[in-house]
């Protein structure tokens, strides 16, 4: 996989895929992980994104912060318009009529991909489609007001689950759509996190050499949603690992590999330190009967560690 050197060589080949100017909000991880993905293909690359943070700060019509091709589809269908745009480019290589490598990617948010792109995102899983999915994951539908979306943590404060005297926040845990992906089978599943460039670059690298269609869920935080300084953006997807709430880990043809866990020097850190580090979960720390939850959910993510712990042995 490419040494930071060599990333830094493509970059002056290439120069800058995803252009300053857009409107991301300070401290987005957004354009983080766009700017090292684009760096980590070796070969020219077509991007379909669906609606939502992504698209409407880089796509404002008339400017548009993408220096590749770039096609805006509509919230439910990423995976589908980029399955169609790769089935177009494979029949017109074996015609004879192009012959050139490229490669291909879709992108979207949680909301986009968790919910409502989930059935094309599937469908395109199965029919083999030489694609990569970036799924940039800030935990709700920050574009539209901080909704809460399927991946949203239990327990955090979104305007379509507020904590109050009712209900605490948001009532269920979140899905497992990294898990979702590996069930479909598909050469290459991971996750990883807006600020580890080395794990993303080259997971980015080992989807796009895949011989079909592969899978990325990147936690990319969000000082709006989330509730943070904008320039902590790294840490707090650090944490996120650092507290195995969100590991770092692939599946390549169905082995799973961590790429990173706890030592004695560095142990587990308590999921409470990351809870605390939001303005969205700061009602768990004034109210008395919070305890209980607290402690759920620290259990299921141990829970959720020892069994990837169990499958990656």
């Amino acid at each position: 996989m490419a040494t930071l050197k060599e990333l830094a060589a493509r970059a002056e080949e290439k120069g800058e895929l995803l252009s300053g100017g857009h409107r991301a909000c300070l401290g987005c991880g957004h354009p983080i992980v766009i700017r090292q993905a684009l760096l980590a293909a070796k070969e020219p690359v077509i991007v379909g994104c669906v609606t939502g943070c992504l698209e409407v700060t880089t796509t404002i019509f008339p400017y548009t912060a993408w220096r590749v091709p770039f096609i805006h589809s509509a919230f439910e269908n990423s995976a589908a318009t980029v399955s169609g745009i790769e089935a177009a480019y494979r029949a017109l290589k074996k015609q004879g009529k192009y012959d050139k490598e490229l490669r291909f990617m879709a992108m979207g948010g949680d909301g986009g991909t968790y919910d409502i792109g989930f059935q094309s995102l599937s469908g395109a899983a199965e029919r083999g489609h030489r694609m990569l999915y970036l799924c940039l994951d800030n935990e709700a539908y920050m574009n539209t007001g901080i909704q809460r979306s399927s991946a949203t943590p239990k327990g955090a404060h979104t305007t379509t689950a507020p904590a109050g005297k009712v209900i605490p926040g948001k009532q269920q845990h979140r899905k497992d759509l990294t898990a979702c992906m590996v069930a479909h089978r598909i050469p290459y599943v991971a996750q990883t996190i807006a600020g580890n460039w080395k794990d993303l670059t080259t997971k980015v690298e080992k989807a796009l050499a895949a011989d079909g269609p592969s899978f990325i869920n990147v936690l990319s935080p969000c000082p709006t949603g989330w509730g943070y300084k904008p320039e902590l953006t790294l840490e707090m997807g650090q944490l996120a690992v650092d507290t195995c709430f969100w590991p770092i880990y692939e599946v390549e043809d169905g082995k799973w590999k961590l790429n990173h866990q706890p030592t004695e020097k560095k142990p587990k850190k308590p999921l409470v330190e990351w809870l605390k580090s939001q303005r969205r979960f700061a009602h768990l720390f004034k109210a008395t009967d919070s305890e209980e939850l607290i402690a759920e959910l620290q259990e299921r993510v141990d829970q959720d560690w020892e069994e990837l712990l169990a499958k990656c042995e």
